[in-house]
């Protein structure tokens, strides 16, 4: 169960159902929203599961909606999940909870009796439905956590949603531990790094000599308050006059039209070249031509916030340093003046003295993206980390007559 499917912003999830899809399981995709992106990323076109999306909206598709309910009123657990969703919706009297309800009915009635086992991707609006669906049908479910979904949502939901899945795994130590502080069975609660499909990113050649003085930074991410790029933008603005740089922004989002008034305001517009949304084609590239990556991390206001963010490995795997901030889990992954440099988060003084070492010094930054590169490869291949999920759906589903799942 998913969100959206396929999503630009979304690899490790893609990369985890192709990791699944390669060991032989059967697969089926079910998303709650239908595709945006103009693009898709190749991993996408090596995924052969078939998808089903959701009504996105319940009146968009009434008779369909009509029908789910009727035909999942039929199911052995539908008083049980019209108990679980009515209490649910006293503590959430919103249009959403009740979509959530409408979604499961049709993911009852289509698609429930045709698969063995059910997987949501993200533990808030997916697990909701999963669990709705999992209630009406007796099929068993489990929930990959990762960020935004797990500390945006209320505890009492938390550790209703916990205590109903066979288990749950998360990408980070703090996500973990904070998941099994929530759960009466905190064994059941497993630690799974994303990790990096190096098959994708193979370790690049020796840049080629560069014709002028100028540093390029990179950044990449959705222009949303928790990636921190109206940071990154004061602290480029604070930098010596001298200090010959631009910046390459990859991605779309929200605020984007913010961070560009933003960069007007403080006079490096034309040091900025954004563009946008791109293919993972078009992002390797960019790595690879790029001297520093940043990625400032912040927790916004609503509490949202990154997990171990998978473009920071890539960025590593090939020989980039990389700059961020001790935010959730990327201190898992980036070692302080080792394996790249970690600022405090909303310290756009300390960023800026941090562009300011890479910028000025190639020697520290050869070192810091060669012992990147290195900690990525040897300790966060996708191939490694993908294989505990793969062990827990082989013991799960032990004894079934079919092997197959259904992913969010």
């Amino acid at each position: 169960m998913l969100k959206g499917y396929p999503r630009l912003s979304e690899t490790f999830i893609a990369q985890e159902i192709l990791a699944l899809q390669r060991a032989g399981f059967d697969l089926r995709i079910i998303s709650l929203r239908r595709p945006t992106d103009k693009t898709i990323h190749p991993v996408h076109r090596q995924i052969t599961a078939p998808v089903t999306y959701l009504p996105e909206y319940l009146y968009q598709e009434p008779f369909r909606v009509l029908r789910g309910l009727l035909a999942s009123r039929k199911l052995p657990g539908f008083r049980h999940a019209i108990s679980a969703f009515l209490g649910d919706l006293r503590r959430d009297l919103t249009p959403n909870r009740i979509r959530r309800f409408g979604q499961a009915c049709v993911l009852a009635a289509e698609v429930a009796h045709d698969v063995r086992w059910l997987h949501a991707h993200f533990i808030h609006t997916p697990a909701s439905v999963t669990r709705y669906a999992s209630l009406m049908s007796g099929l068993p479910w489990s929930c990959s956590a990762h960020a935004k979904d797990i500390w945006t949502s209320p505890d009492w939901e938390l550790t209703e949603k916990l205590a109903d899945t066979q288990w749950t795994v998360t990408c980070t130590a703090s996500g973990h531990a904070h998941l099994q502080s929530l759960s009466q069975s905190p064994e059941r609660v497993h630690l799974s790094y994303h990790g990096i499909d190096l098959e994708r990113f193979p370790s690049p050649q020796a840049k080629a000599e560069k014709t002028d003085g100028t540093t390029t930074i990179l950044a990449v991410g959705r222009a949303v308050e928790k990636k921190g790029f109206d940071l990154l933008l004061d602290a480029l603005a604070a930098l010596p006059a001298d200090a010959d740089w631009r910046l390459v922004h990859i991605g779309g989002g929200g605020k984007l039209a913010e961070l560009k008034q933003q960069a007007t305001r403080l006079g490096i517009a034309e040091r900025i070249s954004w563009l946008g949304a791109q293919p993972q084609e078009t992002v390797l590239k960019a790595y690879r031509e790029a001297d520093i990556f940043a990625l400032p991390c912040r927790i916004a206001a609503d509490g949202d916030r990154d997990g171990l963010p998978n473009v920071l490995m890539e960025a590593q795997s090939q020989r980039l340093a990389c700059i961020s901030t001790d935010v959730s889990g990327v201190g898992e992954l980036i070692i302080d003046n080792q394996t790249g440099l970690l600022c405090a988060a909303e310290d756009a003084p300390a960023l800026t003295g941090a562009l300011k070492r890479l910028i000025g010094d190639t020697k520290l930054r050869e070192r810091l993206a060669a012992a990147g590169e290195k900690r990525v490869r040897t300790e966060f291949s996708h191939e490694t980390t993908s294989a505990e999920l793969i062990g827990l759906f082989d013991t799960s589903l032990t004894g079934t007559s079919a092997r197959a799942v259904a992913a969010e």
